[in-house]
């Protein structure tokens, strides 16, 4: 039985690590009426990973220009509200609004769109990606590689950004859009840092160990760290890798 056991635990090890990263961003607010729908969308792409042969990498991402509307979100942030701006900057998208839908930071659209999200998944998938794996060691040490990067464009840069996530989360909202609602979160950005830069004119990957820090309300079992390399300007995920901490 134990061999067994062995055998079936390996095979979905191969499993796991044949399948390919897809980063599926949501932009969202809990002063927002129209975000829970995307938010629980989010989740069960996370939770469910419905999609054969693709790990989907989720980050659900709060803005901050919804906080003076009535209620302040626990968990926004100007810096991913920046991030949404760079987004509509290289999409071409006119305006932000949430909830707004990432997909491998090529296709945008409304976060409650499930099918949609399917459609741009797979199709994500087929994409060339970077060979790119993260790894969690003692005293919150990460080990970061990154390499056999698809064609670059040789104008731009590449940044390596580290993420911190958080699932099971939620909030008794009291005022705003959502007053009187308890929301549930999962994979929530409590943290995103620029870790590295690759020059795509020179040839190599990208290796290094950083050592976290968390913050002490976070809890431990429901943190992943996600390793994330996109082109900066027009804002292509090229690989994407995570691990629980």
């Amino acid at each position: 039985m134990r061999l067994l056991a062995l055998l079936v635990m390996l095979a979905s090890l191969a499993a796991a690590e044949s399948r390919t990263p897809v980063v599926v961003e949501l932009f969202t607010s809990e002063g927002c009426s129209s975000c829970p729908p995307a938010d629980r969308l989010l989740a069960q792409l996370d939770h469910s990973q419905p999609i054969s042969g693709v790990e989907i990498i989720a980050l659900e991402q709060h803005v901050d220009y919804w906080d003076r509307l009535g209620w302040t979100d626990p968990y926004s942030s100007p810096a991913l509200t920046l991030r949404q701006q760079a987004y509509a900057t290289a999409l071409h998208s006119d305006n932000i609004y949430t909830p707004q839908m990432v997909v491998n930071g090529r296709a945008e659209f409304i976060g409650s769109d499930a099918g949609r999200a399917s459609q741009e998944i797979e199709r994500a998938s087929r994409s060339p990606h970077a060979n790119v794996a993260v790894s969690a060691g003692s005293g919150n040490v990460l080990r970061l590689r990154v390499d056999q990067l698809p064609p670059l464009h040789l104008t731009d840069k590449v940044d390596v950004l580290l993420a911190v996530t958080e699932t099971h989360l939620s909030d008794d909202v009291k005022r705003g859009e959502n007053a009187g609602h308890r929301l549930g979160h999962a994979a929530v950005v409590r943290s995103l840092t620029k870790v590295g830069t690759i020059d795509p004119r020179r040839a190599g990957g990208f290796s290094m160990d950083v050592k976290l820090s968390l913050a002490k309300e976070w809890r431990r079992e429901n943190l992943r760290a996600v390793l994330l390399v996109q082109e900066r300007r027009n804002r292509r995920i090229l690989g994407a890798a995570s691990t629980g901490l």
